[in-house]
């Protein structure tokens, strides 16, 4: 057998067998309409079906064309990441309690679940396609939050990026942390205030806040109301002359109470490791 012949049959056999191993795998069997759901959401997988039964063909009748074979190749490792992830998430809901089947095969959410593919296809990084599993995998059994909330969490999956979770995770791991304290838990260094770094700090603190997943520390009442803060006057010749720094370190940080439970939601692994701390 050539090399073309052996490439051919690799990609060949990888579409036949590798994608319907979800045949023999019970947990699979169990959850199948929640796989289906998330496989339909993606758009290039019954594309690439339609591909491989046509290499099929086309190899039986000794006329593979090259380009669809190269385009075959270049989605195994997409089709791969994506058994990965299927594998992951019904391997989670098979350690679900069975009170939660119900939940977990209603219209509800299968909806969640298409919701949470399309945006696993798109993510561009692996940290993102793993929050975007943790997220409908925690969905599957967990009340502390409507579905409503849980598709508010996926829009912040895509409309935030790993540069803005660096941000979350230093302020979940040390509450009432300062900006100059998130900066310093990425970088050993302060750029100057009018650097390309520092507007993009700003700017990332300026997203996550107007967003509701951070705030400024407020002190509140016994019944949850928050305290106004006192202002006291200054004279005209103790102000400063320049601006507030992007890397001040007065002010402290936390994430809201919505962000907390994004955080619970799609970072596993950073509540993990704060509890085994």
């Amino acid at each position: 057998m050539d090399d073309k012949e052996l490439a051919t049959g690799r990609t060949e056999d990888f579409i036949y067998h590798d994608l319907t191993v979800l045949k023999h795998e019970d947990k699979w069997k169990r959850y199948c309409r929640v796989v289906a759901n998330a496989m339909s959401a993606i758009p290039w997988v019954g594309t690439m079906f339609t591909a491989g039964a046509s290499a099929h063909s086309e190899k039986q009748q000794g006329k593979v064309n090259e380009l669809y074979e190269e385009w075959l190749k270049v989605h195994k490792a997409k089709v791969e990441n994506l058994m990965v992830a299927l594998d992951d998430v019904a391997g989670r809901l098979e350690s679900v309690h069975d009170d939660y089947e119900e939940r977990i095969q209603s219209d509800e959410y299968l909806g969640l679940v298409r919701r949470a593919f399309r945006s696993w296809d798109s993510a561009e990084t692996q940290e993102k396609r793993d929050y975007v599993v943790n997220l409908i995998s925690n969905a599957a059994a967990s009340h502390l939050c409507p579905d409503d909330q849980v598709r508010l969490f996926n829009d912040w999956l895509d409309t935030y990026h790993e540069i803005h979770f660096k941000v979350i995770r230093a302020i979940y791991q040390q509450p009432g942390v300062t900006r100059l304290g998130i900066w310093r838990s990425v970088s050993d260094t302060v750029p100057r205030e009018d650097s390309a770094e520092a507007d993009l700090f700003r700017l990332l603190i300026r997203d996550l806040s107007t967003g509701g997943v951070i705030r400024q520390y407020r002190e509140t009442t016994y019944d949850g109301q928050f305290v106004k803060k006192t202002t006291k006057g200054r004279s005209k010749s103790s102000g400063s002359g320049t601006m507030e720094s992007a890397f001040e370190d007065t002010k402290q940080y936390q994430l809201t109470d919505l962000g907390s439970q994004f955080v619970h939601y799609t970072m596993n692994q950073v509540v993990k490791r704060i509890a085994s701390d």
